[in-house]
C-alpha cells in the first residue's frame, strides 16, 4: 500500500464502489482540492486503487477503473472503447472538482493519451512509461481470440490504426524474465507508413502533458516514445514536460509505494533506487501542477 507521507492533504474521507457500467472505485478526500484524478494501470488488469487512495490522501477525488477483464468486458486489451474512459470522466465530473486529470501507466498511459485526444475536459495527462503509437491487442477480445491482431482501442465504434507485432521476433534469452523492448522496436521498424498512421495524435490534446520515462525500461522503449510524443507536442506549440531518469525502468515508484516482487516472466529494467527517484520527481511535478498538498 502507498503511504501518504508528510504533507498529505488530510487523508481519505470515504471510498465507494461504483458501476458505470464498468467496475470502478471512487475515493474522496477529507480536504478536497477541487481536482479529479482518473488512475489507470496497464496490462495487469487490476484497478489502480492504491494510487487513487494516494491521490485522495493529498486532496483529489480519485477514481480507479477496471477497463478490461471484468464482467461483460474483453478479457484482454483488445478493441477497448475509449468511451469507457469518457464515462469514467462523466462520473468523476459529478464530484466537486474543477480540474480533471488522467494518470496512466504503460497500457494505461496509452489509454490516457488517447483519452486526452478525444475529451477536452482533460486538463492534465500524466503518462508514465508511455508508448507513442497505438499497439495491437494484448490478449484476447470478446471473441476469445488473440489473433488475427486487432487494435487495442476503438472510438465511436471504429478501431484505431495500430502497429502489429513482429511474429518473427525472438527474445535474447528464453529462460527467466524476458525483455520485450526489442520486439516493440522491431515491430515499429517493419513498416514506417503503418507506424505513422498509428501515431497517437497527442498534438491534438488541449490539456497539459507530463511524460515520465526511464531509459532503463526493458519492457518497451518508453523513453524514445516520450521523446517522440514531446517532439510532436512542441511542433504543435502545445505544452509538454518530460521527466526522465537514465537508470529507471518501466515501473517508477511513487512516494510510499513499496518495491514490487520481481517478476518471473517480465524484465522491466531499472532498480528500486532509480525507480523511486523517477517516481518522486514525477509526483512532485504532478502535485505542483494540480495544486495538491
Amino acid at each position: 500500500m502507498y503511504s501518504a507521507g508528510p504533507g498529505a492533504g488530510g487523508g481519505v474521507a470515504d471510498e465507494a464502489p461504483l458501476l458505470l457500467p464498468e467496475e470502478a472505485r471512487l475515493v474522496r478526500p477529507s480536504s478536497p482540492a477541487g481536482v479529479g484524478v482518473l488512475a489507470l494501470l496497464g496490462s495487469s488488469g487490476r484497478m489502480d486503487v492504491e494510487r487513487a487512495r494516494f491521490f485522495a490522501s493529498h486532496g483529489a477525488h480519485a477514481m480507479a477503473l477496471r477497463w478490461f477483464g471484468g464482467v461483460g468486458q474483453a478479457p484482454g486489451i483488445c478493441e477497448i472503447p475509449l468511451e469507457v474512459f469518457v464515462r469514467a470522466l462523466d462520473r468523476l465530473s459529478e464530484e466537486p472538482v474543477d480540474t480533471l486529470a488522467v494518470v496512466g501507466l504503460s497500457k494505461g498511459a496509452e489509454a490516457a493519451l488517447l483519452l486526452a485526444c478525444v475529451d477536452r475536459r482533460v486538463g492534465l495527462t500524466v503518462a508514465i512509461s508511455p508508448p507513442s503509437v497505438v499497439w495491437a491487442n494484448v490478449g484476447p477480445g470478446l471473441d476469445g481470440r488473440v489473433t488475427p491482431y486487432r487494435s487495442s482501442w476503438t472510438w465511436r465504434g471504429e478501431p484505431l490504426p495500430f502497429v502489429p507485432y513482429d511474429d518473427d521476433w525472438q527474445p535474447a534469452q528464453t529462460a527467466g524474465p524476458i525483455a520485450y523492448s526489442t520486439l516493440y522496436q522491431g515491430s515499429l521498424a517493419r513498416d514506417v507508413a503503418v507506424a505513422v498512421a498509428a501515431a497517437i495524435p497527442i498534438e491534438e490534446a488541449e490539456g497539459d502533458l507530463i511524460l515520465v520515462a526511464g531509459r532503463g525500461d526493458r519492457l518497451w522503449p518508453s523513453a524514445d516514445s516520450a521523446q517522440a510524443l514531446a517532439e510532436r507536442r512542441a511542433k504543435a506549440g502545445r505544452p509538454v514536460e518530460v521527466i526522465r531518469n537514465d537508470r529507471a525502468g518501466h515501473s517508477p515508484l511513487w512516494p510510499g509505494q513499496p518495491v514490487p516482487e520481481p517478476s518471473t516472466t517480465l524484465d522491466r529494467g531499472g532498480s528500486p533506487e532509480a525507480d523511486a527517484e523517477l517516481g518522486s520527481a514525477a509526483w512532485a511535478r504532478t502535485a505542483e501542477r494540480l495544486g495538491l498538498g
